[in-house]
């Protein structure tokens, strides 16, 4: 039925309704602000479709990752030569000593995943439980959709329903708040650097924390100052932090000064709320894959063996970059000669960073640069990931004034709160790594499909 429902939209796009709904498309994102920067969020004409069967898959297998992933990290905590494989910093092991006052580790994360549109496949690529962007901009992409003359023609024909994610990932922060101790409304910061491409996004947090009625400062780190038990955002009082910051850079940039800063010495004291806090960063790391495709790890942990082999079908094998022996399908190798002779179904990745940054994909590669790529591995926290399936779809799009229909990248990536699915960024490309910088690059909104009956 999906790729049916594919097709048809694809047939009712004449030449007009073409031009009309990138017209509308176009004055929509710019008057909502959907923008990366300078750039247009969405240069697409079709949605993402998922089936609803999709999605029941979507939630149950991400609530699998999600739970499992918490596991092997209590055993991690419980056990230090685990915990070393996920390399943390001297500084992040200081900030996760600190108590943040409620239990969940990551109250909202993102899975990033590649599903085929025949659901024959369905695999994870990175857990971004830090700071995970795109769900407000989901959101108003998604109400932006509902408005384009060729959404409400489709809708003639199929059963059409957004998935947003802002009121839950509101409802996550109050919960949390509560569980800290929090009276009263939350006085909120959205704090993150100056000059970033995301402002709009944290504009539009703002705007919707204030219609139910919570006042939010946005600021960066340097707007902060702590006294006398309270920290001021921007001279305003705030006891709950939406933490977009990303540790590493926080860490980066300050280095010792970090631990002195208004942000650190507030969520020490207990002054604040912080979500997510700094423990996010156990499940954050690259690494944390390597745990949950590991046997000898998630049977330690008491992961059944039962969940291991749903674990299997869609964790990709991942181990970080070290001289030694492992396990792969079973059988012991040696780790960086397997590497070495395999560069046509693995990538190396950074431990910790984003945007695909540092990210030498072997099956693309020539074996010269994939062997210094390797050595440079060892000289810092790298992960080797084995290749996953790749989902592609045919998209429409405006290019030059004309209607073009062809094939992208595209990546499944749902929110949680805890271990619970709502809403998915949809990102687009033409190359292999999918990020909102990459060629042809897109975001799209997810919308759950069903036929008019």
């Amino acid at each position: 039925m999906l790729e049916q429902a594919i097709r048809d939209y694809h047939a009712l796009l004449t030449p007009d309704l073409a031009r009309a709904s990138q017209e509308r498309l176009t004055n929509l994102q710019q008057q909502q602000n959907l923008f990366f920067g300078t750039r247009p969020l969405c240069n697409v004409l079709r949605p993402h479709f998922l089936s609803v069967e999709q999605s029941s898959l979507i939630e149950r297998v991400s609530q699998l990752v999600a739970e499992a992933s918490r596991t092997v990290v209590e055993y991690a905590l419980r056990t230090p030569e685990v915990l070393d494989l996920l390399a943390l910093t001297e500084g992040e092991h200081q900030l996760i000593s600190y108590e943040p006052g409620y239990r969940e580790l990551s109250v909202s994360s993102r899975l990033d995943s590649f599903l085929t549109s025949d659901s024959s496949s369905f695999q994870f690529v990175e857990y971004n439980a830090e700071s995970p962007a795109a769900i407000a901009y989901e959101d108003i992409l998604s109400q932006v959709f509902e408005q384009l003359p060729i959404m409400q023609e489709f809708q003639r024909h199929y059963r059409v329903e957004s998935l947003p994610a802002r009121q839950r990932l509101l409802e996550a922060f109050l919960a949390v708040y509560r569980e800290w101790g929090g009276t009263g409304e939350p006085k909120i910061a959205i704090v993150d650097w100056h000059g970033l491409p995301t402002l709009s996004e944290f504009q539009l947090f703002q705007q919707y924390f204030a219609e139910h009625g919570l006042k939010t400062v946005i600021c960066a780190p340097e707007d902060l100052r702590y006294q006398a038990g309270t920290l001021y955002a921007n001279n305003t009082p705030v006891n709950f932090v939406y933490k977009r910051l990303l540790t590493t850079e926080f860490l980066q940039r300050l280095g010792n000064e970090a631990f002195d800063h208004p942000l650190t010495q507030a969520y020490r004291d207990g002054a604040i709320c912080l979500a997510n806090n700094f423990r996010a960063k156990l499940l954050h790391k690259k690494m944390i894959f390597g745990l949950l495709s590991d046997p000898a790890i998630t049977s330690a942990a008491g992961i059944s063996s039962a969940t291991q082999q749903q674990l299997a079908q869609h964790i990709p094998w991942t181990r970080r970059v070290t001289a030694g022996r492992t396990d792969y399908a079973g059988t012991e190798v040696d780790l960086l000669d397997f590497i070495r002779q395999n560069r046509d179904r693995l990538l190396l990745k950074p431990n910790d960073d984003y945007g695909g940054h540092g990210i030498t994909i072997g099956w693309e590669t020539e074996a010269e640069a994939w062997d210094l790529a390797l050595q440079q591995a060892l000289t810092e926290p790298f992960v080797v990931q084995e290749r996953v399936v790749i989902a592609y779809e045919d998209y429409p799009a405006m290019v030059d004034g004309q209607l073009q229909i062809g094939q992208r990248l595209v990546d499944t990536d749902p929110f949680l709160f805890g271990s619970e699915v709502q809403g998915c960024l949809t990102r687009l490309s033409t190359v292999t790594l999918l990020n909102v910088t990459a060629g042809g690059g897109s975001t799209t909104p997810t919308f759950q499909l069903s036929k008019l009956s």
